[in-house]
């Protein structure tokens, strides 16, 4: 009996300690996170997920991926919009190449879902931080990217959920949409900038690219890409804009304009 022990002893001592020791080790860890709350039509939606398409196969963003330590990313691509509301698109994915990133590409335009409601970028952020855990890889840097065109207006308030996710070391940028619809009056607010800088985006490096009109918004997200898969630190052009300490801003203000216009049929 007690040889018998020995043996299991044995075996189990020359197995892993812990699951990440058999991750892939990669460049970056990528969670794209994509707004798709009633307030995006179905148009908008369409250019989001063409949008992605084109970036990740871009030219750009292939050699930002080659030019790694590496050369390669884990990546992958979730639609949110409100606290329970993630939906995912593509499944974390390793990409190395012009072929796994059209498959990627590929997946994200195969298929497109109506919106849903509500708007949680605390939801989705939440999301993304238990999502890293047991991924199968162990990226050298850890970054939710983050897109909407409005403020949380459900959930947890969203500076709680910012800053656990920066409690564990992972950056998160943003893509303000800024762009102008029949609901921009009763859900969006002009300075949606402003609040991403001051109550989304944080974290070593962390950056937003505001997107003041659908059609800059191909060439944003491929921007953005290279800047994060390449860690590099943004310069210009001016819309590019780094986190830094700002005045006061009020990170509420999505949940009191959801009290506000709550009676309207046509929620986000």
């Amino acid at each position: 009996m007690r040889f018998l022990v020995l043996i299991c002893v044995a075996i189990l001592s020359t197995l892993p300690a812990r699951a990440q020791d058999l991750a892939v080790e990669v460049d970056l860890e990528l969670f794209l996170a994509v707004d798709v709350s009633r307030s995006m039509n179905a148009v908008e939606l369409d250019i989001q997920r063409r949008g992605y398409a084109a970036a990740l196969t871009s030219p750009d963003v292939m050699n930002a991926i080659q030019s790694g330590m590496l050369g390669r990313v884990a990546l992958t691509y979730v639609e949110w919009a409100g606290d329970q509301s993630q939906r995912v698109i593509v499944p974390w994915t390793l990409v190395r190449n012009e072929a796994e990133a059209r498959t990627v590409a590929n997946t994200i335009t195969a298929v497109f879902d109506d919106s849903l409601r509500r708007t949680s970028i605390s939801g989705a952020i939440d999301y993304a931080v238990r999502d890293f855990e047991g991924n199968g890889y162990q990226g050298l840097r850890r970054v939710i990217d983050i897109s909407g065109d409005g403020p949380n207006n459900q959930g947890r308030p969203v500076l709680d959920a910012r800053q656990d996710a920066l409690d564990k070391r992972i950056t998160i940028n943003g893509l303000p949409l800024m762009t102008e619809d029949a609901l921009s009056s009763l859900w969006g607010i002009p300075d949606l900038d402003a609040y991403y800088k001051s109550c989304v985006i944080g974290g070593p490096g962390a950056f937003m690219i505001p997107v003041e009109g659908w059609p800059q918004f191909p060439d944003a997200v491929r921007r953005k890409l290279v800047l994060e898969i390449a860690n590099l630190v943004p310069l210009t052009p001016a819309r590019i804009i780094k986190a830094q300490a700002s005045a006061p801003y009020d990170c509420l203000v999505g949940e009191k304009l959801w009290e506000r216009n709550r009676s309207y049929f046509s929620e986000p």
